[in-house]
Parts: C-alpha cells; sequence; structure tokens
C-alpha cells in the first residue's frame, strides 16, 4: 500500500515537472514575441530588471509630452485629493487657484531638467494644465507665475509643490504635508 501511494506521488510530481517544463518552453517561444510588440527589443529582456521603487532620482524629463503626461497625472491626484477634503478648486476664489498654480509650477519645476526650469514653455504648460484642472484662465495663471515671489504665500506653495513632485518620482505618492490642500489650507485662510 505504502509502496504504491509513494509510485503515485511519484508519478505526480513527474507530470508536474514536465508540465512545468513545457510552459517555459512555450514561455521562451512567446516572450520575444511579446517584447517586440511592446517595443523592447528581446535583448533587453535578458537583463535583470530594477525594482519599481528606486532609491535613486529617476532622471528629469526633457520630452514635452513626459512631462505634460506626469504634470497631468499629479495635477489630478492632487485635485482629487483637494475635493475629498472639501475643497472644490474649480469653485474657489482666484487667489486659491492662483495658489494651485504655484504648487504645480514648482511640481514642474522638479520635473523637468534643470535647463528648462523658470522657463516660459514651462508656465505656459503649467498654466494650461491649471485652466484644465482648476478653471483658471491661463493668462491668470501666467501672472500668477509671473509675481511668484511677491506673494509668500505662493512661495510656500511653489515649494510644497516642489519637495511634493520630487517625493513623488520616487515613492508614486505625495506626502500630505506636501500635498496642494495641505499648502493651500497651511498658508492661507480658505
Amino acid at each position: 500500500m505504502i509502496d504504491a501511494l509513494v509510485a503515485l506521488t511519484q508519478a505526480g510530481l513527474l507530470v508536474l515537472i514536465v508540465t512545468l517544463a513545457w510552459r517555459m518552453l512555450m514561455l521562451a517561444r512567446t516572450e520575444p514575441l511579446m517584447a517586440a510588440s511592446a517595443g523592447h527589443p528581446p535583448t533587453q529582456l535578458a537583463r535583470k530588471e530594477k525594482p519599481v521603487l528606486r532609491k535613486r532620482k529617476r532622471p528629469a524629463s526633457t520630452d514635452r509630452t513626459e512631462l505634460f503626461t506626469h504634470l497631468h497625472i499629479l495635477a489630478g491626484l492632487q485635485e482629487r485629493d483637494c475635493r475629498i477634503s472639501g475643497l472644490h478648486l474649480s469653485e474657489a476664489p482666484e487667489t486659491v487657484r492662483a495658489y494651485a498654480v504655484a504648487w504645480l509650477y514648482g511640481a514642474g519645476c522638479a520635473l523637468c531638467s534643470q535647463s528648462e526650469r523658470h522657463s516660459d514653455a514651462l508656465a505656459g504648460l503649467v498654466a494650461q494644465i491649471a485652466h484644465r484642472k482648476t478653471g483658471i484662465r491661463q493668462t491668470e495663471a501666467v501672472q500668477a507665475i509671473a509675481t511668484l515671489t511677491s506673494c509668500g504665500v505662493l512661495l510656500a506653495c511653489f515649494r510644497a509643490g516642489l519637495e511634493g513632485a520630487e517625493y513623488w518620482q520616487n515613492h508614486q505618492y505625495v506626502q500630505p504635508a506636501n500635498s496642494l490642500y495641505s499648502a493651500i489650507t497651511a498658508n492661507a485662510l480658505v
């Protein structure tokens, strides 16, 4: 009886090993096809990939589309956070919207390369995203960016956006202390 049980277990293990080998062969055959369809050459798959959460900072984005995407995602997350906390940016006064623009401009400076910081192109991109997320007119957004250093609240929001985006690059979330909602409510009477 025990001999039959051992033989049956061995046969089951042999079937599992053959199934595993077959599955590995099938994956090895389809993997280069999947890599080619994803735009990666098959030689990159042999390398060990780094984990998603890195200790090093990712290189700054130089591609305008990539920067626009990152800023749009970050602005959407922060706008949602504000809405959940009871602050509807689209219904907020113009000064509060200007604070949101300053925060987003700080985030943009953190996400772009040093040569692109404080440029008219970055200010225009931030104004465009701020218009979509808060409803502020683009000319008013550009004006808020241009007068950033004239107001302590705008400067504090800029700094919070800068630190929040730097942290977001490495950890995929913004610390509550550097969030848009926190920057607005800690520095202004809302």
